[in-house]
């Protein structure tokens, strides 16, 4: 019988369809109509060759194949090409950077490599010494390059180096590496792939990631890939092209055609990689998402083709718009065949402007310049400024008559949908009148838009769009989340005429001030939603709500109100029942003497600094009261709830509540709490062409609903089970209903299901009659979790909210475990393989085996016994070992494992905790903290020796205890202020006390 593993069907297939062996590389020729003209090789023409790793020209130790390197470099240069020695020069450069990355960091060594590969350094090497460029690829005739791939390459020596499936390389240079996993175990998944590069590989041996352009991973259904040190949960999928199915061998081979290319490979190198710094001062690289690789290549064909002259592009909120405009400026502007052209990135607000900008800035784009008023930009215009100008929509508005007549502009415009008001698209086209003109919108175009179609639809395009990315492409790719609401008491609604008229009296051209001032005075609205005992409610239910489903998980809120008298009340409310450093105000004020508001004023950077709070988890601040700021624009993942009590429809809405949908750690969802039942009609309030778009919304009504049949389903596999019996007896009878992979894998996707809705829907009284049935499905998914950690998609680690419901009482029913008794005494042993039932032996000692192997997951030994279990297991189970043999096996595997214990001497381990920790906090020890690390090792040390006891880890009450411990180490005493840092510091903790 022929198995089917990863080796021979999911490897063979990227190699199969990389090489062509199907002669099928034009099936991704749905790229040819944004395929850069100046490309001199018929793109169809450039294959990736197979070469096998035993035959290439390397020692294991080296990342580059030098002999190709030099050849590449005599090739494209003709300096060296005059003298070949030059070569090894550039050699001995580019051989420094790996070794460079244990002291500059992976990113920043990837940074590096990433400049000579581009071309964007130079060597002296002209006739008088003068610096020429230097190049190691040839990006203008492809056909010059040499694309060779490999499998199972081996590094950095031949016995007990990292094997790589898949390595592809250009010129001797290895850019991609691909992982590949089995296409028959459900468990078994892209994440197991991608974590074995993201959290194996790029550790242990991060040379090899230096010049990488980016990563891959599949089993064979998903395809995903990610740059380095990008988490794991945001690598992405690829469907350019039109194939947006997942799930199939011919999907991957679809999404392998169109990404793995060499010409798109070279493309993402060249235009579609950002190295930006985060808001911890890290280095990060961004590569593009497939939307944006195909959004910002529609625009550079339409401008290099010169036809058509607009182009609107609707990709959903939260999708990475910014960024899409980033790649299309940088590659526009680089474009040999544009001739300097003049970008131009248009925003409608000055709030909105921080994010765009920001975007642009934290990536550190050249030639980039603000137009902050009307005769700056006119002045930019009017001298033929060849740069990114970033300005507002209003400046055209001021602008009168004709500012620049050349072709080479493109203008980027920004919520296209709002830029019509009044006759500003049409201002824009007189002032520009040969300018190419793309509009960007995350909300679809309203019904009654119709200007917006006029101002960028091109006549060309389906439906009036060049691209779009919907609410479930983004949804599905993970690029966003869903949304739910929640509804209130009807208490606290207002009556319908009431909230009707202030939406008839409130408008979006007016300012915020003319705003609050019709708020004034449609008065019923106001007198009504101001009421104090209505406010009261509403705040007390707002942190109640908060306490019990948010704060659990770590996340954060935004209260939206309806005017700035709104938010001082609700601050006031929210302080007496729980202080004030937890909530802040951010809204318009004028800050003069006449202001009634002016002391919420806050500078640009005193706000920036506020919101960087809000960002961080370990900060008190925990919810931002709004009233209009903060509604578009503002990004912050740690965002879940927003608490609603303004009237809003259409694209404000869709806008407001889209804040919530960014993905981040331990978030499954975004969560509106409607307090005015805006969502009561969901096609009233959100009234767009696209019937999907009032999907956008899920009542977690309807969740409640399905949580009875999903119980169901996971306890459909226990069906004789006496779910009230403990210990050994419960937890076989249990496992007897899983006999093997196939069964236990099953089982945890439909219990993965139930822990997310459960996640979800906590503390909702609904739960209530399920608790005793969750608890116990939680114990028995727990105990027949891989004890390798295999299975990352299926075998996830339990949410806040049922570790907390399990701990509750007790942790983990205890079973005996007298595991060195057994393996060491002989009459036991005999006593066991003479035993009536051995395989009820075998359960009891596998439970033994698989908690002992659990303490250690961290070390590598470990893991490796529990593979070599989890393999004996799956012979057992096909037969291929008999019960007497199999227990045989297993007190061996348990003799092993009591052996490998005794050798981690306890003091050993406490030695080793206080090593991590000073290596640790030695890593982050710069100018700004220049703290003593012995010094502060030894507090943590002696602080947590104190508060810890035996088990704490498998108590909520322990873990508590010893995170607050940590807290007054890190945060208060040596104010560091760093949660990647405190997260790895407990990590250690937990392993090691």
């Amino acid at each position: 019988m022929t198995y089917f593993n990863e080796e021979n069907t999911v490897e063979q297939l990227v190699l199969d369809t990389l090489t062509d062996k199907d002669s099928q590389w034009c099936v991704a020729e749905s790229q040819a109509d944004y395929l850069d003209s100046h490309l001199t090789l018929h793109i169809s023409n450039l294959k990736w060759r197979f070469v096998s790793a035993d035959e290439l020209p390397r020692q294991h130790s080296d990342v580059l194949l030098e002999s190709m390197v030099r050849d590449a470099l005599i090739r494209l240069n003709p300096e060296i090409k005059a003298q070949p020695d030059r070569a090894d020069e550039v050699l001995y450069r580019l051989r420094t950077i790996p070794l460079s990355v244990q002291s500059e960091g992976l990113v920043r060594a990837n940074e590096l490599f990433a400049e000579w590969l581009r071309g964007e350094k130079s060597m002296p090497f002209g006739e008088r010494g003068e610096h020429t460029p230097v190049r190691l690829i040839d990006f203008e005739n492809l056909g010059k390059n040499d694309y060779v791939v490999t499998n199972q390459w081996v590094y950095p020596v031949k016995e007990g180096g990292r094997r790589f499936d898949i390595v592809m390389l250009v010129n001797g240079i290895p850019l991609v590496i691909g992982e590949a996993k089995t296409p028959v175990r459900p468990a078994v998944t892209w994440v197991d792939g991608a974590s074995d590069i993201h959290n194996g590989y790029e550790q242990s041996v991060p040379q090899m990631f230096v010049p990488n352009v980016l990563s891959f991973a599949t089993e064979g259904k998903c395809y995903r890939y990610g740059s380095v040190r990008m988490p794991i949960d945001i690598w992405g999928p690829w469907h350019e092209g039109g194939n947006k199915a997942e799930g199939t061998i011919s999907d991957v081979q679809h999404s392998i055609r169109s990404m793995l290319r060499p010409h798109v490979v070279l493309d993402i190198l060249q235009n579609f990689t950002l190295f930006a710094t985060d808001k911890k001062h890290r280095r990060i690289k961004i590569i593009c998402r497939y939307q944006q690789y195909e959004g910002a290549n529609l625009m550079v064909a339409r401008v290099v083709k010169g036809y058509p002259k607009k182009g609107l592009i609707w990709h959903f909120q939260g999708s990475g718009k910014s960024l899409l405009m980033v790649f299309a400026a940088q590659k526009l502007r680089m474009h040999r065949k544009l001739g300097n052209p003049t970008v131009m990135i248009v925003v409608d607000r000055i709030d909105l402007d921080t994010q765009i900008t920001a975007t642009f800035n934290a990536a550190d784009i050249p030639n980039m310049i603000g137009a902050a008023t009307r005769q700056e930009l006119q002045n930019l215009l009017a001298a033929d400024t060849r740069k990114i100008i970033i300005t507002t929509i209003h400046k055209f508005g001021e602008a009168d008559g004709r500012l620049n007549e050349r072709s080479n502009i493109i203008v980027m415009v920004d919520e296209a949908h709002r830029t019509q008001e009044g006759d500003l698209g049409r201002k824009m086209r007189d002032a520009l009148p040969n300018a190419f003109l793309f509009g960007l919108t995350g909300t679809p175009i309203n019904k009654r838009d119709r200007n917006t179609f006029w101002a960028f639809g091109a006549d060309e395009d389906e439906q009036g769009y060049m691209s779009r990315y919907s609410f479930q492409d983004s949804i599905r790719d993970k690029a966003t989340l869903p949304l739910h609401f929640e509804a209130v008491d009807v208490k606290l609604h207002i009556n319908k005429d009431a909230i009707d008229e202030a939406y008839s009296q409130m408008t979006d051209e007016l300012s915020e001030l003319d705003r609050d001032d019709l708020a004034r005075r449609a008065a019923k609205m106001a007198v009504l939603i101001k009421a104090p005992a209505r406010v009261k409610a509403i705040c007390w239910h707002i942190v109640k709500h908060f306490q019990d489903k948010l704060e659990p998980n770590g996340l954060k809120a935004q209260v939206v109100t309806f005017d700035r008298e709104c938010c001082v009340l609700y601050k006031k409310a929210m302080d007496e029942l729980i202080g004030p450093e937890v909530s802040a105000i951010v809204m318009h004020t004028q800050g003069g003497k006449s202001d009634e508001y002016a002391e919420w004023k806050l500078a640009k950077d005193e706000e920036e600094k506020l919101l960087d709070r809000f960002r961080d988890p370990n900060d008190p601040l925990k919810f931002l009261i709004v009233t209009s700021k903060l509604l578009t624009g503002f990004d912050a993942p740690i965002l879940q709830v927003m608490y609603l009590d303004k009237p809003m429809k259409d694209h404000n809405l869709l806008q407001a509540i889209c804040r919530t949908n960014r993905v981040y750690p331990g978030k499954t969802h975004g969560l509106i709490v409607d307090y005015l039942g805006i969502f009561d009609d969901v096609a009233t309030a959100l009234d767009f062409d696209e019937k999907a778009v009032q999907k956008v919304i899920t009542n977690l009504d309807e969740l409640k609903k399905e949580l009875p049949g999903v119980v169901a389903k996971s306890l459909s596999f226990f069906p004789r089970v006496d779910r009230t019996v403990g210990g050994y007896e419960g937890l076989i009878a249990a496992q007897d209903c899983l006999p093997d992979n196939e069964t236990r894998d099953k089982f945890a996707a439909e219990y993965s299901m139930l822990s997310r809705l459960w996640e979800a829907l906590s503390p909702d009284p609904c739960l209530g009659r399920y608790e005793k049935d969750y608890k116990w499905l939680t114990q028995v998914y727990e105990s027949v979790k891989p004890p390798s950690g295999n299975g990352k998609l299926l075998w996830h680690a339990l949410g806040a909210k049922t570790i907390e419901l399990v701990h509750e009482n007790v942790h983990l029913e205890t079973v005996r475990d007298d595991l060195d008794t057994l393996v060491m005494d002989a009459e036991v042993l005999e006593g066991l393989l003479d035993a009536k039932d051995p395989d009820k032996k075998s359960r009891e000692i596998e439970i033994k085996l698989i908690a002992r192997l659990r303490k250690h997951k961290d070390n590598p030994e470990f893991i490796a016994l529990g593979e070599r279990l989890e393999k004996l297991k799956e012979r057992h189970e096909q037969g291929l070992l008999h019960s007497l043999d199999f227990l045989k096996e297993l007190l061996t595997l348990a003799k092993e494992v009591v052996q490998a214990e005794k050798q981690v001497d306890p003091v050993d381990e406490q030695a080793k905790a206080k090593a991590a920790l000073t290596e640790l906090f030695a890593e982050v020890k710069n100018g700004k903290t220049p703290m003593v690390v012995e010094r502060i090792v030894t507090d943590i040390d002696e602080i947590v020796r104190l508060v810890r006891f035996p088990g704490w880890q498998n108590t909520k009450a322990g873990e508590r205890e010893v995170q607050k411990a940590l807290r007054k180490v890190i945060y208060v005493k040596y104010q560091v202020k760093d949660q990647d840092l405190f997260d790895k510091a407990f990590g250690y903790i937990r392993q090691y006390y």
